[in-house]
């Protein structure tokens, strides 16, 4: 993080960095099965009742993430899809968040033998969930100081009016509302990063990506973003040694882990909002901000 030119704007991927999709969807997904199962009006088979009483809720809702990780990837694969003259950009139809949750519950359920526990109406109302996660409980609080600073700004895979009912939702205090939808590609096309730059009128190196995800940032970074790196439980796709080596590497300019030296939890966002603070503040410029 620069000392003399702090970024202007903090752009934000939301699930996971932001919110808690893991809880949220889990018990939306038990609690609905469980009307279901015991509602005297629904027609669940008995095959069905079967296998929803043996299936794991939190590693189904794990399933159908890693669904939605693998195909906002897939959009920026190397395969024959990829036009040459627009890098990043898919020469298939542009296929919105939305649209992939509902197909990817319904091919889960099937895949577990779920098939007729919910109505067609019910498997919509569910996939609407991913509009509607709880907040990471230092998440709002945290904006909304960050928000005295810098412009705020979602940079995420999911479509906009997802985006709109999650920052009310959960109260997320940002002056924009990004998506990789505004640019017909996913992270981590370049076209997403240049865009959301473009879009704000600021130069890449002005803006800084937060994220739990080391791959998204390193994407950011080969644009010319800053990056802040917040370390979410069971958020981070890389390996032990492929997190080490990137620390080691020095590539993300603010680090905030979830524990201190101590034990004690340190808070996420709240941290990123207290090390700006506190350089600033105590008169140093943005020292203190750049300790990772």
């Amino acid at each position: 993080m620069s000392t003399i030119n702090p970024p202007k704007a903090l752009l934000f991927d939301v699930f996971g960095t932001l919110v808690d999709w893991r809880t949220t969807v889990t018990q939306t997904l038990s609690t609905q099965a469980a009307l279901a199962l015991n509602s005297p009006s629904a027609s669940v088979p008995t095959s069905v009742r079967l296998f929803a009483s043996t299936i794991s809720w939190p590693d189904f809702a794990q399933q159908w993430h890693d669904t939605y990780k693998t195909f906002t990837s897939s959009q920026f694969s190397s395969s024959p899809g990829r036009s040459s003259s627009s890098p990043g950009r898919s020469k298939h139809p542009f296929k919105t968040t939305d649209q992939h949750h509902h197909d990817s519950l319904l091919h889960l359920l099937h895949t577990h033998c779920l098939t007729g526990l919910w109505s067609a109406d019910q498997l919509l109302a569910i996939a609407q969930i991913w509009h509607f996660i709880d907040p990471w409980p230092d998440t709002s609080t945290a904006l909304h100081e960050l928000s005295k600073s810098f412009i705020l700004c979602t940079l995420s895979n999911t479509n906009v009016s997802s985006l709109r009912d999650l920052a009310h939702h959960a109260d997320l205090p940002f002056s924009r509302l990004l998506s990789s939808e505004h640019f017909g590609a996913y992270k981590p096309s370049p076209l997403v990063y240049n865009g959301a730059a473009e879009h704000l009128g600021l130069r890449n190196e002005q803006c800084a990506l937060v994220s739990a995800q080391l791959s998204d940032l390193r994407a950011a970074r080969h644009c010319g973003f800053q990056t802040i790196y917040i370390e979410r439980v069971d958020e981070e796709d890389w390996s032990v040694d492929e997190v080490r080596e990137a620390r080691r590497e020095g590539w993300v300019d603010m680090w905030i882990e979830v524990e201190d030296g101590r034990g004690s939890a340190v808070g996420g966002l709240a941290e990123v909002k207290g090390r700006f603070k506190s350089g600033y503040v105590a008169g140093r410029g943005w020292g203190d901000a750049i300790k990772g």
